[in-house]
């Protein structure tokens, strides 16, 4: 037995040599540079590809089938002389007999210097698409179909078991891919590819190292990216891991104005064909100045992937990244978007994302709700938020040189005219009319982006600061599409009142169309102006409705084009600054012919409401019915408001009872000469200025002294006719009053 057992391995080992043998003398004695025709054909015939070898091939048979290419090209039988793909070196090598095994155990496989190219041209064919395809014959006819024969039923086969693969490396080193769209114009490159893997074991972790310069020239972009990780794959379960995966780099180009964005994130990555899901775990992302953690994963990669996952940005200064990235933002108040963090459950579709149970902290306010986008090719933009307190003032654009100039100006022509107004004597000429602009030609609105927004937000907050109005309890909804945004309703409180506004803007034209419906009821007047950081010339609840139209894409195109109405009451008021008693006195006096004992007391003038409608015609409003009723006085007026300057010309006509004082002054007497007369005011000058700016109105003054005359011209024919007959009295006093 021990005789046959070393028979035995004699005979393999007399087999062994012999194919050791034959394997040196195949590799030495057969040249397969000389079959470089033969190989082309069969690539032609089997590959159906056009294979050019323009460099030496080498070769080894045993232990390893190794093989060498050089100078090697690659092109479709439809374009041969186009190459899609060459390369300066291939080198591989696997060992013959696990062949037999249907394995395939390589030692290092390396690439040196690939070039691929890929272009679809201008009928949006690629050329990629006819790889292994045969060229058609067309002098052959088309064969007659052959008689159908009853297939027999045979038992189906056992599928082929998996090749497994063993690699000891592989090296990829100076590779380059080139895309180019001749139908848009568009160029993608990955160039300098660098790529190194360990072992290559079914099941095992696979170190890998990939680096690339990436770019494109629409935009213009150049990245430099480097990929790290270990990846692990078990075929026979679908299951891919991509383990302690790290992606960094930075990016420059056009969308970054010339900025670096240094990038890099990590984690874990896992795709489970057979359970149809992929996850990204212990995810973590940096841009800059940006860190974000979270956790991602898509179910249903079979049918619509459902994404769900969750995202949390630490807290960053978004003003400062946005300006790292070549996006800074306009000017804002000091501090603005200095102070952004978020926190929110992801949810998400191929066509649409969504922030749900979001928490953002946007420097001092704080927001809970939803963000999503529902179309991600339409950007759809859908926004349900609830805020504590935010101030949206903050982050409005400053305002430019030329209007904080324009603004100046008209400070200074209110500041001139002001000074020479007396507010208590009032014997001073009227003021000027005002001629400065008063409103800003800086440009409003973003046209374009506007006309593509696609949006529908509903906002609630516990104190809105808009325009440096604290509205309580705001509520805030709108819509846009296609150019025509829509607010469908602004409201809150007000002081202690109520402010409500709603209205459309259209933006489709080169000059957008502004219509707004506001309601304000019972809120303190001056308030309201001193937010404005104006000097109230009166005090009081005011209660306004307006419905009015602009049209054009600054303050000043828009109050230049402002029409509609609008109608006004003010409650329970005071004229500040404002002693309509004494300009009255002063008018009853020169009318008695008299001259005032002292200067009626006080230096303000209580009302108990004014009231009026206006008419807007390009920036002018129209006042015809103007009414105050001040204890003792009755008011009315008409006039027009300059909006354009805000600058106002009126006339007052003023109905007294005269000096009702315990000890009233003699010459501010109202005698029965001038009941139910008139004394008339002029009032003009910045609408600052108030009732300063008004001033007993002379001329119309020699009209109520007339109409005094006649009163005193009846009172001396009643003396007379008292001492006549009574119907005599009675007929001519009829005359008289013709």
């Amino acid at each position: 037995m021990k005789a046959f057992g070393k028979i035995l391995g004699l005979v393999l080992l007399g087999l062994l040599l012999i194919i050791v043998a034959l394997g040196f003398a195949l590799t030495h004695l057969f040249d397969p540079n000389d079959y470089k025709e033969e190989i082309r054909q069969i690539a032609r015939d089997k590959a159906h590809i056009e294979l050019t070898l323009n460099g030496d091939i080498g070769w080894s048979l045993f232990p390893w089938l190794g093989l060498e290419l050089h100078e090697a090209s690659v092109a479709t039988l439809t374009a041969p002389t186009q190459p899609f793909a060459d390369l300066q070196m291939l080198g591989l090598s696997v060992r013959v007999l696990p062949l037999l095994r249907r394995e395939v155990q390589m030692s290092d496989v390396r690439v040196e210097g690939l070039n691929l190219r890929l272009n679809r041209d201008k009928q949006g064919h690629g050329n990629w698409e006819d790889i292994g395809k045969n060229l058609p014959d067309a002098t052959a006819e088309a064969p007659a179909p052959a008689p159908v024969e009853p297939v027999a039923e045979t038992k189906p086969e056992k599928p082929p078991q998996p090749i497994r693969l063993d690699i000891d490396s592989l090296t990829i080193n100076n590779a380059r891919v080139e895309y180019s769209d001749e139908q848009t114009g568009k160029q993608f490159s990955a160039e300098s590819i660098q790529l190194s893997a360990g072992a290559i074991h079914e099941g095992a972790s696979i170190p890998l190292k990939l680096t690339a310069f990436l770019g494109s020239n629409q935009p213009l972009m150049r990245v430099k990216t480097e990929l790290n990780g270990n990846l692990r794959i078990q075929r026979a379960l679908k299951r891919y891991q991509f383990e302690d995966m790290r992606w960094s780099g930075e990016a420059t180009g056009e969308p970054l104005q010339g900025k670096t964005l240094s990038f890099s994130t990590q984690g874990q990555l896992l795709v489970d064909l057979a359970a149809n899901v992929a996850e990204w775990t212990n995810l973590k992302l940096s841009a800059n100045q940006l860190r974000a953690l979270g956790e991602l994963k898509v179910n249903d990669l079979d049918k619509t992937p459902q994404l769900n996952g969750a995202l949390s940005i630490a807290q960053f200064d978004l003003a400062k990244f946005l300006d790292s990235v070549g996006h800074p933002l306009p000017a804002m108040a000091p501090g603005s978007l200095s102070k952004v963090e978020l926190v929110s459950r992801l949810t998400g579709t191929p066509t649409s994302v969504a922030l749900e149970d979001l928490n953002l902290k946007l420097d001092e306010s704080t927001f809970t709700g939803r963000i999503a986008v529902d179309d991600l090719a339409k950007q759809s933009l859908r926004v349900q938020l609830k805020g504590d307190t935010f101030n949206a003032d903050n982050y409005l654009p400053a305002k430019s040189e030329a209007a904080k100039g324009a603004t100046a100006a008209r400070q200074a022509e209110v500041q001139s005219s002001e000074a020479g107004a007396m507010a208590a004597g009032g014997s001073t000429p009227l003021p000027d009319a005002p001629t400065k602009a008063a409103w800003s030609t800086d440009k409003l609105l973003p046209l374009t982006r506007l006309r593509s927004l696609d949006v529908n937000a509903d906002l609630t907050f516990g104190q809105l600061t808009l325009s440096k109005l604290p509205i309580q309890n705001a509520a805030l909804k709108a819509s846009g599409i296609d150019g025509q945004l829509k607010l469908d309703t602004l409201s809150g409180g007000l002081y202690n009142g109520t402010f409500q506004a709603n209205g459309t803007l259209d933006v489709r034209q080169d000059l957008p169309l502004l219509a707004l419906q506001t309601h304000i009821k019972q809120v303190p007047v001056e308030r309201i102006l001193q937010a404005q950081g104006k000097n109230p010339p009166v005090k009081g609840q005011v209660t306004l409705d307006s419905n009015l139209t602009g049209r054009g894409n600054s303050q000043k195109a828009l109050i230049d084009s402002l029409n509609g109405t609008a109608s006004f009451v003010i409650n329970n008021g005071v004229l500040l600054n404002a002693n309509i008693e004494q300009q009255v006195c002063t008018g009853i006096a020169l009318l008695n012919r008299k001259t005032l004992s002292n200067t009626p007391p006080g230096k303000d003038t209580p009302f108990q409401e004014l009231r009026g409608n206006l008419t807007f015609r390009n920036g002018v409003a129209s006042n015809p019915d103007l009414k105050v009723r001040i204890p003792g006085l009755t008011v009315n007026g008409n006039g027009d408001l300059d909006l354009r300057v805000l600058g106002m010309d009126y006339r007052l006509g003023i109905i007294v009872e005269g000096d009702k004082r315990d000890v009233p002054d003699p010459a501010c007497q109202v005698g029965t000469n001038f009941q139910g007369i008139e004394v008339p005011l002029r009032c003009r000058g910045p609408l600052e200025l108030g009732a300063k700016a008004c001033r007993l109105d002379k001329d119309g003054l020699g009209q109520v002294a007339l109409k005094a005359a006649g009163n005193r011209l009846n009172e001396k024919l009643e003396e007379k006719l008292d001492k006549v007959n009574p119907k005599l009295k009675d007929a001519l006093k009829g005359l008289f009053n013709r």
